[in-house]
């Protein structure tokens, strides 16, 4: 499984943009299993939260499919 850490910068729905140290943002779509629920992801954001994000790709879509969310702060 794939990992990627950084800042939550905008959320929408089951949908957020985490940006990187090196400032590159990476879009997520939280997976069915996740271990996270929707309306945890607005308090990351507004807190400009440091996670990081277990994730696997997904062939055709722009996002990748987060499974877990870990907070770091």
């Amino acid at each position: 499984m794939h990992t990627a850490e950084g800042v939550v910068t905008i959320v929408q729905e089951s949908r957020f943009q985490l940006v990187d140290s090196a400032g590159v943002a990476h879009l997520f779509l939280l997976g069915h299993r996740a271990a996270a629920e929707p309306e945890q992801l607005v308090p990351l954001q507004h807190r400009q939260a440091r996670v990081r994000v277990q994730y696997r790709r997904a062939p055709g879509l722009i996002g990748r499919i987060a499974r877990r969310v870990q907070v770091l702060d």
